[in-house]
């Protein structure tokens, strides 16, 4: 690594909504996530714990690399450089599932979908339907507070290219499972094919009944888990927006339509 910045963010040194202290118990392999998930007593407690995960060598080196290096147009800002927890509504009747942090983006403000240009459609569409105080998202302790909706990913660390590989997502999973076993939501919304592969097992290990054959990934599609139901979306990313495959309309379409479903 070369720069002056830090790799990561020392919990409880003061950044803005930082939920793990000096004492948080940190998991060091797969195992060790899987038993600290799973005793989580509760949602501060899970974000806490999933903030400071470094299970996955290849996702630590490169969070952390990123942080030092930086990208020119943040040079002068400090980077986050840990897990991405979930964040939101603490008993949320909508659940927004994305893939995971952007480099530059989550990794360096410490909130997901923070501090991007998928973030900046994502958050102007929940906010124009009422799931959001304000129309953007930039930093933690921005003012931002989501209502009846909490944002996860379902892999907590930027993963080089975009690209976490299958056991880092397999890893990862624990930490999603015990947030649906916290908050059963009545509607999640699933941005990306990625993150809707991942999000049925995930149902599965919390108990969730889940239909089989597995549903097809597709904008606005809608199934049934359980009680709950499940609601696909393009993601917004660049090259999605860029080229009109994902528009303002279709987003605040399918968060129009999880507020029906929720009941919000």
């Amino acid at each position: 690594m070369s720069g002056g910045n830090p790799p990561y963010v020392p919990p409880g040194t003061g950044w803005p909504d930082d939920p793990a202290g000096a004492g948080t118990p940190v998991a060091a392999d797969p195992g060790a996530v899987a038993a600290l998930a799973a005793s989580a007593s509760g949602l501060p407690e899970l974000d806490a714990r999933e903030s400071v995960c470094r299970a996955c060598p290849r996702l630590v080196e490169w969070r952390e690399r990123v942080a030092v290096e930086r990208r020119k147009a943040f040079r002068d800002e400090r980077y986050w450089g840990r897990p991405v927890p979930g964040w939101g509504a603490a008993d949320p009747a909508i659940l927004l599932v994305g893939l995971a942090p952007a480099a530059h983006g989550g990794n360096r403000t410490g909130r997901i979908f923070t501090g991007d240009r998928s973030g900046d459609w994502l958050f102007a569409s929940l906010h124009r339907c009422g799931l959001a105080v304000q129309p953007e998202s930039v930093h933690a302790g921005d003012g931002q507070r989501l209502l009846h909706t909490r944002v996860v990913a379902t892999v907590r660390c930027a993963p080089p290219d975009n690209k976490p590989s299958p056991q880092e997502r397999d890893a990862c999973r624990p930490w999603l499972v015990r947030e649906l076993e916290l908050t059963r939501p009545r509607v999640l919304v699933v941005l990306g094919g990625f993150a809707w592969q991942a999000l049925w097992p995930s149902l599965a290990a919390a108990g969730v009944p889940v239909p089989r054959p597995r549903p097809r990934f597709g904008h606005a599609v809608e199934a049934k888990a359980g009680d709950m139901t499940v609601l696909g979306c393009y993601h917004p990313s660049q090259q999605n927006t860029f080229t009109g495959r994902v528009t303002e309309e279709m987003l605040d379409a399918v968060f129009h339509r999880a507020r029906t479903l929720a009941g919000v």
